[in-house]
Formats: C-alpha cells, sequence, structure tokens
C-alpha cells in the first residue's frame, strides 16, 4: 500500500475510535440519569432520608444522595424538622414542621402538684395526622410542612403549615389561636385531591400532673357527644376499644383536672378509640388512639377545633357544646345527684366564693347554708324520736303481753302509733333528705378544679388527700399514710351514732342492729384516706354542726313531759288514720286471716 492508504485506512480506524467512545458515554450519561430518576422517585413515594448510590465519576465508589441531588423532588417530601412555639395567654402549644401538629401543651397559670410548669402532653407519642387520598393513602405526619403566622387586629394567631407535594397537589394545615381561649380552630385543606371525607388519626399521652398516679389512672376517661346531642363515657381500665359507629360531634381524653377534646364542626362520621392505663411509665395517665373519618366541605376542606385545658365546670360549660359533662357530677345509680350539683350546690358554691377566698370556711358555709335548709326536717325527726321514746314504756307493756305473736304485736302497735298520733317513719325524713347531699358532694368536691391546690389548716391541697403521716409500710384496704381529716370524720361519725343510740328506742328483738351504725365508719376509715381532703372535711364538719344541733334542739326546744301530755290527749280524740296507716293494718290483717286458715304449726 501506498502512502495515501495508510492515511486514509489510520483516519478511518480514528472515527471507529471516536464514535464507539462518544456512542459508550452517551449510553453511561442516559444509565446515570434514568438511575438518578428512579432514585427521586423512590424517595418522592417513600422517604426523605440521604441514600447511598454508586459514584461512577470518582474512586470511592459511593456517595450520599438527598432529594437535591435528583431532578426536581417537591418540597413536602425534603426538609428539616423544626419545633414552632405558638402561644397566648392560656396555652403554649409546641407544632412539629414534619406533620403541622402539636407534639407538646403547656396549659399557664396552673402548676403540677410539684410546682413545675403543667405541661398536659409531650412527645413523640401525641399526633394528629391526616391520611391523603394519593399514593396509596401517604399521611401527613410524613409531610414537611413550611409555617407561615401573622397575627390580625383583634389579638387572633392564624399559622398555616403549608406542604407542597409537586405536580399541583398540596396540604395546608391552618391553625387559628384566639387571644384569651384554649380552644384551638384547625382547617385542613387540599389542593390538587378530592375526597368525600378524610381519616384522622389522633394520639394523646397526658402526662402526670397531680400527686398520685394510681388515682390519675382512676379517673381518667373519654368521652364523647353523638351527633344527636346524647353524651356518654367509659372510664379507662385495662386495654380496651370502642367503636362510635353512629357518628360522633366530639370527643374528649380526661385525665382529673384537665383534658383534651377535638371537635368536628360536620361530625365525625365513625370514631374507634383504643385506650390504656397499664401503662410501665409512671410519668404518663394514659395512652388513647382513635382513627376517626371526618367529612369534606365540597370534597377538599375539613373544619375542627382543638381543645387543651382545665376541667373548669364554668368554662366548659361557656363553649355551649356539653363540654361540662366530662366533670363527673354522677353518674351510673347515682346519676340523678348531679342536678343537685348543677342546680343547687354549684350555684351555692359560686356564689359564697364571690365574697370568700378561703376554700376551707367556702366549705363550712357550705355545710351551715345546707343545714338550714335542712333543719326543718331535722327537727321534725328528732320530735319523733322524743315521742317514740315517750311511748316505749307502752310498747314494751304489748311487747311483753304479746310475746308469742309477732302479728298480733305489730297490730297493736300500729294501733298504739295510730292513736297516739305518732308517725313512726318520721324520724326517716332528714335522713332521705340528707343522702341526696351527701352523695352529691361526694361527686362534686373531688371532681372540682376549684380546690385544686388550695390549702386549708394542714391540708396543703384540698383536691387530694391530706397526709400528716406517712408509714413505712402499707396496710391493706387503709394504705401507707394517714389522713387527719379522715379520722376526724370517722370519730365524729363514731360519737354521733352513740348519741344516736343513746337517744333512739332500740327494738330488743334486733340486737344487731344497735352495732351497724358503728360498723359503717370503720369501713369508710379505709374508703375516705385516699379521698380529697375537701370531700373529708365537708364530713367531718357535717357531722360536728349534726352533734351540736342536735344537742341544741334536744335541749331547748323539745319537752318530753309536754310531748306525753300531748300524746295522752290525742288518745281521747279519734283517731285520724293516714293512708300509710291503714295500708299497714290491711296488710296485718290479711296476714293475721291467713295464719288462721292454714292453722297452727304442728
Amino acid at each position: 500500500m501506498d502512502r495515501n492508504q495508510y492515511i486514509g485506512f489510520g483516519l478511518l480506524a480514528a472515527l471507529v475510535v471516536v464514535y464507539v467512545v462518544y456512542t459508550s458515554n452517551e449510553q453511561k450519561q442516559f444509565a446515570e440519569q434514568k438511575r438518578k430518576q428512579y432514585i427521586a422517585d423512590s424517595i418522592v413515594s417513600a422517604t426523605n432520608k440521604p441514600i447511598l448510590i454508586a459514584d461512577t465519576s470518582k474512586k470511592t465508589g459511593l456517595i450520599a444522595a438527598t432529594p437535591a441531588d435528583t431532578i426536581q423532588v417537591a418540597p413536602a417530601f425534603r426538609g428539616k424538622e423544626q419545633v414552632v412555639t405558638f402561644e397566648n395567654k392560656k396555652v403554649s402549644l409546641q407544632f412539629t414542621t414534619k406533620g403541622a401538629y402539636p407534639v407538646s401543651a403547656e396549659i399557664k397559670n396552673f402548676k403540677t402538684y410539684g410546682g413545675k410548669p403543667l405541661v398536659f402532653f409531650n412527645g413523640a407519642g401525641n399526633e394528629l395526622s391526616a391520611v391523603l387520598p394519593v399514593d396509596n393513602g401517604r399521611s401527613t405526619a410524613s409531610l414537611y410542612f413550611e409555617p407561615s403566622v401573622k397575627e390580625v387586629p383583634n389579638g387572633d394567631k392564624i399559622i398555616d403549615f403549608a406542604a407542597d407535594m409537586g405536580n399541583g397537589k398540596k396540604v395546608d394545615i391552618i391553625y387559628t389561636l384566639h387571644d384569651t381561649d384554649y380552644m384551638v380552630d384547625c382547617n385542613v385543606r387540599l389542593t390538587g385531591m378530592t375526597a368525600s371525607s378524610l381519616k384522622m388519626n389522633w394520639n394523646v399521652q397526658p402526662q402526670l400532673t397531680e400527686k398520685d398516679v394510681t388515682t390519675e389512672r382512676l379517673t381518667a376517661q373519654v368521652f364523647y357527644r353523638y351527633k344527636d346531642g346524647d353524651n356518654d363515657y367509659f372510664t379507662m381500665r385495662d386495654p380496651q376499644d370502642k367503636a362510635l359507629n353512629n357518628g360522633a360531634r366530639w370527643t374528649g381524653v380526661r385525665s382529673h383536672y384537665f383534658s383534651t377534646i377535638l371537635v368536628s364542626d360536620d361530625g365525625f362520621n365513625s370514631t374507634d378509640i383504643k385506650s390504656n392505663t397499664k401503662l410501665a411509665d409512671s410519668s404518663l395517665v394514659s395512652q388513647v388512639k382513635q382513627t376517626m373519618e371526618v367529612p369534606l366541605k365540597n370534597g377538599n376542606e375539613a373544619s375542627m377545633h382543638w381543645f387543651v385545658g382545665p376541667n373548669e365546670y364554668r368554662l366548659l360549660t361557656s363553649y355551649k357544646m356539653g363540654f361540662e359533662e366530662m366533670v363527673p357530677l354522677g353518674y351510673g345509680v347515682f346519676a340523678f345527684v348531679k342536678y343537685i350539683n348543677k342546680w343547687m350546690l354549684i350555684p351555692i358554691f359560686y356564689f359564697v366564693a364571690s365574697f370568700v377566698s378561703n376554700y376551707g370556711l367556702i366549705i363550712i358555709l357550705m355545710t351551715l347554708f345546707i343545714r338550714l335548709i335542712l333543719s326543718f326536717f331535722t327537727y321534725k325527726s328528732y320530735l319523733s324520736a322524743a315521742k317514740m321514746r315517750v311511748l316505749k314504756p307502752e310498747l314494751d307493756e304489748l311487747r311483753a303481753k304479746y310475746a308469742g305473736d309477732q302479728q298480733k304485736f305489730g297490730m297493736e302497735q300500729m294501733k298504739l302509733y295510730k292513736t297516739a298520733g305518732v308517725n313512726p317513719l318520721g324520724g326517716c325524713l332528714p335522713l332521705l333528705f340528707q343522702m341526696p347531699i351527701l352523695l352529691s358532694m361526694y361527686y362534686l368536691f373531688p371532681s372540682f378544679i376549684e380546690f385544686r391546690q388550695k390549702s386549708f389548716l394542714w391540708a396543703h391541697d384540698l383536691s387530694t388527700y391530706d397526709s400528716v403521716a406517712h408509714l413505712p409500710f402499707s396496710i391493706p384496704f387503709y394504705g401507707d399514710h394517714v389522713s387527719l381529716f379522715t379520722l376526724l370524720m370517722t370519730a365524729s361519725s363514731l360519737f354521733l351514732a352513740l348519741y344516736n343510740r343513746n337517744m333512739t328506742p332500740q327494738d330488743p328483738n334486733n340486737p344487731m342492729m344497735k352495732y351497724m351504725p358503728f360498723i359503717f365508719p370503720i369501713i369508710f376509715l379505709g374508703v375516705f384516706n385516699k379521698m380529697a381532703a375537701a370531700l373529708t372535711c365537708y364530713y367531718f364538719f357535717s357531722n360536728t354542726i349534726s352533734i351540736i344541733q342536735q344537742f341544741v334542739i334536744q335541749k331547748y326546744f323539745i319537752n318530753e313531759k309536754a310531748i306525753h301530755a300531748q300524746i295522752q290527749e290525742n288518745k281521747t280524740k279519734p283517731p285520724t288514720t293516714s293512708k300509710w296507716a291503714a295500708r299497714m293494718e290491711e296488710i296485718q290483717k290479711a296476714q293475721a286471716e291467713k295464719a288462721k286458715i292454714k292453722g297452727p304449726k304442728k
């Protein structure tokens, strides 16, 4: 070959080499671009955490890649979690930008039993998130939000958490906090997504705020109000589930003196509740997880309200949503006493508290006021007991005369009562009127937050038990401490029982009855040892006033000689038979006739 042929062949070979090298580089670049696109899509669908990918340009082999290294990753899938504080004069809420929900709630103007700022819930176990109708149910808890805060002239604060998911999809979670309110407005708005309803997950872990975690857990409850206006609740014990398939307007998680409530303007279509108080962490009162379905307005907006605050009766009543039902004023077989509390005792309490600042004195004044209302019936009771004492000699004669015939004795006894004008049930009337009051106080005082951290005498906190001595051991059915108010309540109850026994004729045919008044105070000694000092203080002063009242009435208002003369005068008058006495007489006659037909026992 000549020189020109060599040159031509060399150029042709060079062109082939250049073509092969160029094509190989293009293929590698295309493969690298495709691989990065795959990584970006994977990150969008899964997580924003950095991952390791092969580095074809360096000998190290691996590099960390984030969405910023990929192509056009939406802001909602990349970012750094931050905490934003949102507060007013009542509450301070800390929001996380990853999920856009409060992870901590401090209730201002209140302290824990130990004197620390009262944080009702705090930590990762608290969440409010929505399941979006995209990506097979993506949760807002996995999205990064950009917060935007503004304050309006009336003092309200608004924070708009926005998450741009790309491709025209966006989520806005907007919170409005009023200047002096415990209620936060919460709106969820969807852009580029539509659905008839939105699934919400609400998890709450209330923290211990009071003296004793055991007592605190015993009061932990879940309340809810149905769309038709009925309220219901359940007390958390063992892990339990509850389904509200008929729809609820709101649901609330209550500890002893504080609660959190989630309200939907259009109600929840359904709600599933899982609760538990059997927790190893003694700093937590309970754990509640709720899943609810919220209807969407126009297919893209849900409107809710979130309350975090104290169980103050007047405050909860002011919302006009039935929140006050979360203050347990009476339930179960004694549900009727809540109306006594609502319509009588609570108004009396607030009236007295309007001019008396010492809560121990408020208890004493309420006791005096209630005793004054019942004084007429108390007098009638003691008068009836005096009549029974006057008639005791005649009753003893009848008992001896008809010792072998109890039915005949009963008929003659009723005849004596009728001719003497004595009602044997007259002494029961004050007890019947006092029992609802005593039961009402049993529910009111331990539930009323107004007594919380208020001191009186040796009790540092009237909302919990007073302890004048701590025992190095625990006594079964009593505890490991000594409550002085409980001891005084028990001692006064025993003295009152002894005083009444000496003043009331005893039935010799039923000797056990004379010991019953002494048994109950001993039983109550263990029951009330861990009760609120406000309650045992009330019972002690109530017993003390009863003893004084009984002494004064019997000493200065009841004359047994005059009563005896009146009874003898009544015997000379035609007897007037009450409906009750006539009915009892008919029953006794029927029993006597039945006994005659059967004949004497062989």
